[in-house]
């Protein structure tokens, strides 16, 4: 037990003594994306996959690690269900909010694949306007993202991700989204 504890202790120094030896790469940035979620209609309607928008801005404190918080609006979506024979206008909404560590793999100068570990809070809401029902649920749950990015330039990135907001609900947007952004690095 005390060799695998001096080994960790000298791993780490080693690290710290390498890391502190290469140029750190500290810097903010934002960025924008279209994320798109299939979507769950509770009252008998069927899903669809719809675009929403992202705003995301974060802060890598190395080329490997970082910081990452965001905003996702999933886009309204309107529908209409047959409750008794008779047509219910039913409308679903919903966003997110998330903040998550960044771990990226540079693969080249311009090529790094990249994965995100955190926390988010997801509100969905869905209205029927024949029978007024109304249902809400604000939830935090476990977020994580992988993706890849390629860099036009130092300050311009380009990116496709896999994301997921926690688990899946009754009704609004599911939690797996997929996200293409663009970012500029300060």
């Amino acid at each position: 037990m005390k060799k695998l504890i001096i080994a960790l202790v000298a791993g780490t120094t080693l690290m710290g003594v390498a890391q502190a030896q290469t140029p750190m790469m500290q810097r903010p940035y934002l960025g924008v994306g279209i994320a798109t979620a299939d979507r769950i209609q509770s009252l008998g309607g069927d899903g669809d996959w719809k675009a929403g928008f992202k705003l995301f801005g974060g802060y890598e404190m190395s080329d490997t690690l970082g910081i990452e918080a965001g905003w996702v609006d999933f886009g309204e979506e309107d529908y209409t269900v047959l409750t008794g024979g008779v047509a219910n206008r039913v409308e679903s909404d919903g966003e997110s909010f998330y903040v998550a560590g960044r771990m990226n793999l540079p693969i080249n100068q311009q090529f790094s694949a990249f994965g995100k570990l955190g926390i988010s809070h997801n509100r969905a809401e869905q209205t029927a306007s024949l029978s007024g029902f109304n249902r809400k649920d604000r939830d935090t749950h476990l977020y994580a993202g992988v993706g890849a990015q390629f860099k036009l330039s130092e300050q311009i990135a380009l990116s496709v991700e896999y994301e997921r907001f926690g688990k899946k609900q009754d009704f609004g947007p599911k939690p797996d989204v997929f996200t293409v952004a663009a970012r500029y690095n300060f």
